[in-house]
């Protein structure tokens, strides 16, 4: 070993959301933590994201209820921790004669997500009369049988992992980036790893090893020795499209006329998000770009909506999902995060496989939860469900741009 190597309990591989929330969960709990990122942070899918923090009332349709339980208690959890950064804003369902999900079922739908939400009022819904929908920002009304407003969050997906970020190192945590884990080895009780940084080798040890690279996990799980479990994954790239326009009355949650997937309109900084597409992806994940006909399929959707919108493109932009392997589509597939442990009982190695922008506080203490059988008995400094998380910037990071 490199007897100049600096020592930690644990390092977290990967800069997205899922690893500055481990940094941050482990920091709280005492230990010594460090994070190590390749670029920059937020500067894969955690800025490529639907900018949602959400309950996932969509996953209801897969019966997928543990998560939306989850989803919505942590969403509550960021609205208390959060103010600045995650803001509930309304979310209509227009319902039309041709539309494959039915006003009873989606009444239904929302009954349970509210009954989900402990009824609380930000879990509630209504029924909008029809007065009010020629006010919902030109959405087409010939064929419309109803109207459905509930209420989710949203926020800027980069600006949380930087705040995030923050608040780690605020806790003692240690970030290096951009620098590059070259390899980690098993070392009697931990890992050494070499890092590289501005040109040069160093050292780290650790106790304990995360691996939350999203769509290069498998590709950073072959560089530990031995190679710790793994899952075999499908990437599935999402598009989102940035259009001229503005939405005043909120978000909309509609059904794509060609196959009934979710398609989002949204505002965001004074233009309309469009997404997402769900489409397999094979290649690099650092140059995932949208196809035409994902572009085509978005602008499609938003013509039989808003059909007076300009649609003129502004930008475009696709992000990776990590889901298991599958020969289901996407969309009817499990979304929960899997934690890949290489020993049960006394965990060395957590690979964080998939995970949504919502329940990344949920995953550290996870993960945390695994590590209190490892790592040495501290007393923990904070509670993440209850810290409330900075503003302004960070001190020792790259922001991605």
């Amino acid at each position: 070993m490199n007897s100049a190597a600096e020592e930690f309990d644990l390092v977290v591989v990967g800069g997205g959301i899922q690893g500055v929330g481990v940094l941050q969960a482990a920091a709280a709990a005492g230990w010594r933590a460090a994070l190590v990122e390749e670029r920059a942070l937020a500067s894969g899918t955690s800025s490529r994201s639907s900018k949602l923090i959400h309950g996932g009332l969509r996953y209801l349709e897969s019966r997928q209820f543990a998560l939306v339980r989850e989803s919505l208690a942590e969403r509550r959890t960021l609205l208390e921790i959060a103010p600045g950064l995650v803001q509930l804003v309304p979310f209509h369902i227009p319902i039309y004669r041709h539309t494959r999900r039915r006003p009873w079922l989606v009444r239904g739908g929302l009954s349970l997500y509210a009954l989900l939400g402990d009824l609380e009022p930000a879990a509630r819904f209504e029924r909008l009369p029809r007065r009010e929908w020629d006010t919902l920002d030109g959405l087409a009304t010939d064929g419309l049988e109803a109207v459905f407003r509930y209420h989710d969050g949203q926020t800027d997906d980069a600006a949380l992992v930087r705040a995030v970020a923050r608040s780690a190192e605020e806790l003692g945590g240690r970030i290096a980036c951009p620098a590059r884990f070259v390899r980690a080895r098993r070392t009697g009780a931990g890992y050494e790893i070499e890092l590289a940084q501005e040109g040069k080798s160093s050292a780290w040890r650790a106790s304990a090893l995360i691996n939350a690279t999203g769509p290069w996990i498998n590709t950073v799980r072959e560089r530990i020795d031995p190679v710790p479990p793994g899952l075999e994954i499908d990437l599935v790239a999402g598009t989102h499209l940035e259009l001229e326009g503005r939405l005043e009355r909120g978000i909309y949650y509609t059904e794509a006329p060609r196959d009934g997937r979710a398609v989002f309109f949204m505002p965001w900084k004074n233009r309309v998000l469009v997404g997402t597409t769900e489409t397999n992806y094979r290649g690099d994940p650092r140059v995932v770009q949208p196809l035409p006909e994902e572009i085509g399929y978005l602008q499609e959707t938003l013509s039989a909506y808003f059909p007076h919108a300009s649609g003129k493109l502004l930008d475009s932009w696709a992000g990776l999902r990590v889901l298991p392997h599958s020969e289901d589509t996407a969309f009817h597939r499990r979304r929960e995060t899997q934690l890949v442990c290489d020993d049960e009982l006394h965990p060395r190695t957590i690979a964080i496989y998939g995970g949504k922008l919502t329940g990344y506080r949920a995953t550290g203490s996870k993960v945390v939860a695994l590590l209190r059988r490892t790592l040495p008995d501290v007393q923990r400094l904070a509670d993440t469900a209850t810290l409330r998380l900075p503003t302004g910037p960070l001190a020792t990071i790259t922001v991605a741009p």
